[in-house]
């Protein structure tokens, strides 16, 4: 038992000298640290010491370079301006010399000035003194010569005035008579020698425009498809295109029948497009008449500029191109409108260059001396006056316009080229087989009848056929019922009695077609 006691003893000893020996030798390494750690600190101290003390003379010298920098900027800027004054002081007295010397030479010029206009004066006065003696001396010799010659000076003055007058009257009038006999000897000769060379060089072929379109065909099978059951085909192309068709015993041949050149070819282009396609059925029909319809307004066009190309004319308004190319359907008096109206721009061309004037101009009124005549809408004026109001309307020429107004008379002419289109309008109108008197007046009654229907209410279409023995007439189903459709025919029939002169009868007839029309969705 007392063996463990010591032994505990023991080891308590032994732990108490372990724990103040540890205890000693970890304060001895904290102190050991601890002075370290104080001498590195004084060192990194004395460094930023160092560093700081570096860069507050590395700043210091920055700011003595930048200050030395700005004075050396400042003392030039200041020498600068310095050098500038007395630039100036020195150009200002300089300014004030010269002034000074120029005060001194108007002074000395204005003494100088004084003296003369003091010389001149006294000049003046001599001066005036000697005209007054002059005029006295003057009017006594014309009292002694009005007394010798018993005349007064306004008196002679006026005998001196006829005398010369009556000299004058007589040559002027000696000189006017012979220039106009060698004007009479030699405009008939000239004249006719310019229009004889115009005709030559511009002859032009002439053809008689009918109202009359043969379309072939192949066989008598295709004529019976174009012909229809019970002739719908027929009676549906000729109520969408307003032609009369006909179709008889000829072999491989259908006639189309219209005074309307626009309207026979729409129809002739369709039946041959139908042909091609091989589907005639009057829905089929009227969907070909309407696309053709479009095509002949696009040729139209293409033929208008077409002709401006060939003739040479620039800068015509597009309106007035599309006139032109509606001319190629258009006749005068049986003369195709585009063909004469481009043969009179020719000649006029021909005519104003042999003369000595504005050629292109005299060219551009030539070719639309007869717009007027293809004027969409019913107007009252004469077409030479229309045309001419359209003419100023798209802006062209005040001579072209007065040319065109002016070449049948309506209005006055005030430019030169305007007897030129009226003569080279005759002569192209004048040449054999250009022109059919009864052409014109049949074709005009047609029209006379159409626009006579389309005046009542109601009335959608209509057409002239049978050379003007029938009148078709087409009216809305909607607006007009059977009693209205057959009080119609009647009323037409008997206005055309009263209005028109026509031979033979005109038949009316008044078609009233209801369509009912639904889609399957």
């Amino acid at each position: 038992m007392s063996d463990y006691i010591i032994m505990f003893v023991t080891d308590l000893l032994a732990l108490a000298i372990g724990f103040f020996v540890g205890r000693a030798l970890l304060k001895k390494n904290f102190e050991t640290k601890e002075a370290e750690a104080e001498q590195r600190a004084a060192e990194i101290l004395k460094n930023a010491e160092q560093t700081a003390e570096n860069m507050k003379k590395d700043k210091m010298l920055e700011a003595k370079e930048h200050f030395l920098k700005l004075k050396s900027e400042f003392e030039d800027e200041s020498n600068k301006k310095k050098t500038f004054i007395i630039q100036n002081e020195q150009k200002v007295k300089q300014m004030q010399s010269e002034t000074q010397r120029l005060l001194e030479q108007s002074k000395r010029r204005e003494g100088e000035l004084e003296q003369q206009q003091t010389k001149l004066n006294e000049q003046m006065d001599v001066a005036n003194k000697r005209r007054e003696e002059a005029e006295k001396m003057l009017s006594q010799q014309v009292e002694q010569l009005e007394k010798i010659a018993n005349l007064t000076a306004e008196q002679a003055k006026q005998q001196l005035i006829d005398a010369l007058k009556n000299e004058a009257e007589s040559k002027a009038s000696a000189f006017i008579k012979q220039s106009i006999e060698e004007a009479k000897m030699t405009a008939t000769k000239e004249s006719k020698k310019i229009i004889i060379e115009t005709i030559q060089r511009t002859a032009a072929e002439q053809a008689i425009e009918n109202c009359v379109s043969v379309f072939n065909i192949e066989s008598d099978d295709v004529k019976g498809k174009v012909i229809g059951r019970e002739g719908r085909n027929i009676r549906a192309l000729e109520a969408a295109t307003g032609v009369e068709v006909i179709v008889d015993d000829t072999p491989e041949a259908i006639v189309i029948s219209s005074f309307d050149p626009v309207r026979r070819e729409v129809a002739r282009l369709s039946l041959h497009r139908l042909v091609q396609d091989g589907r005639i059925h009057p829905a089929r029909i009227e969907e070909v008449v309407a696309k053709t319809r479009k095509d002949i307004e696009h040729e139209i066009i293409e033929i208008g500029e077409r002709t401006v190309i060939d003739l040479g004319i620039h800068g015509l308004h597009p309106e007035l191109i599309k006139m032109v190319g509606r001319m190629r359907y258009r006749s005068s008096y049986g003369q195709n409108l585009l063909q004469h109206s481009r043969e009179v721009a020719k000649m006029c061309a021909t005519m104003a260059a042999e003369l000595g004037l504005n050629a292109k101009l005299a060219k551009r009124a030539g070719l639309l001396h007869d717009i007027g005549k293809v004027w969409h809408e019913e107007q009252e004026l004469p077409h030479a006056l229309l045309g001419m109001e359209l003419a100023k309307k798209y802006k062209e020429h005040p001579e072209v316009c007065n040319a065109i107004g002016a070449h049948h008379d309506e209005i006055e002419m005030t430019s030169i080229i305007s007897p030129i289109i009226q003569v080279c309008d005759a002569i192209s109108g004048s040449r054999p087989g250009a022109r059919r008197e009864m052409m014109e007046s049949y074709v005009q009654r047609l029209r006379d009848l159409e626009d006579l229907a389309l005046s009542f209410n109601g009335v959608e279409k209509c057409y002239a056929i049978q050379a003007g023995r029938e009148l078709r007439v087409i009216v809305d189903s909607e607006n007009v019922n059977d009693e209205i459709a057959s009080k119609l025919s009647f009323d037409i029939s008997q206005r055309i009695e009263k209005e028109m002169q026509y031979p033979g009868q005109i038949k009316v007839t008044v078609i009233r077609e209801m369509r009912s029309v639904a889609y399957a969705k």
